[in-house]
């Protein structure tokens, strides 16, 4: 899931420290790394690599899709990041996948075996998730979707993780957990990816 990196329509926070311009083209260095990552992992998997995208239509979407590598592009729609994530995983369930994982585009260090860590554990796990240093998650993964499972979490807030463990909880999921990381959403998270 990514946004288009456009001044002032990304990256909103480390905008507010280094400035609309800069904060857009880390967003997008950041979206070509993370399009690496994925068709990396996807060669040894037999994965579709599907782009969502935020802040295009569906042509110029699809147009950045291709140029990234994307085996194929989708529109995220409206709504908060928990609706927008949940359309996507019953997108893909209703085309077909047994196991979704969903990234953002925002993690330095991400790497092809972090995704193929990902889909192995939805081989003996109904759900996956990566934590985050600042207590949300950089991945999500589901073997089905799980209507409601993202709504009512706090995004943006350190209880993402926290309290998207408790609705996984309350649906009888126990996830597998990946090596925590940091994401890069402040002027701070820069230092160790320089």
């Amino acid at each position: 899931m990514a946004r288009w990196p456009a001044p002032g329509r990304c990256k909103r926070r480390l905008a507010r420290e280094l400035g609309a311009a800069r904060a857009a083209q880390i967003q997008a260095r950041l979206t070509v790394h993370t399009l690496a990552a994925a068709r990396d992992a996807r060669q040894g998997h037999g994965l579709e690599l599907v782009l969502a995208v935020e802040g295009l239509g569906g042509l110029a979407a699809s147009r950045w899709g291709q140029a990234l590598g994307a085996d194929r592009t989708v529109l995220q729609g409206r709504g908060a990041l928990g609706l927008r994530m949940q359309r996507q995983f019953q997108r893909a369930a209703r085309e077909g996948a047994s196991k979704v994982v969903l990234i953002g585009s925002d993690l330095p260090e991400l790497e092809a075996s972090d995704l193929s860590a990902a889909f192995t554990s939805l081989g003996h796990r109904q759900g996956v998730l990566g934590p985050a240093l600042d207590g949300g998650y950089w991945l999500i993964g589901l073997r089905r979707p799980e209507p409601e499972l993202l709504a009512g979490i706090a995004w943006g807030s350190e209880q993402v993780l926290e309290q998207t463990l408790a609705a996984m909880a309350r649906r009888g999921l126990e996830p597998e957990l990946l090596t925590r990381r940091g994401d890069l959403d402040w002027a701070r998270d820069l230092l160790p990816w320089r």
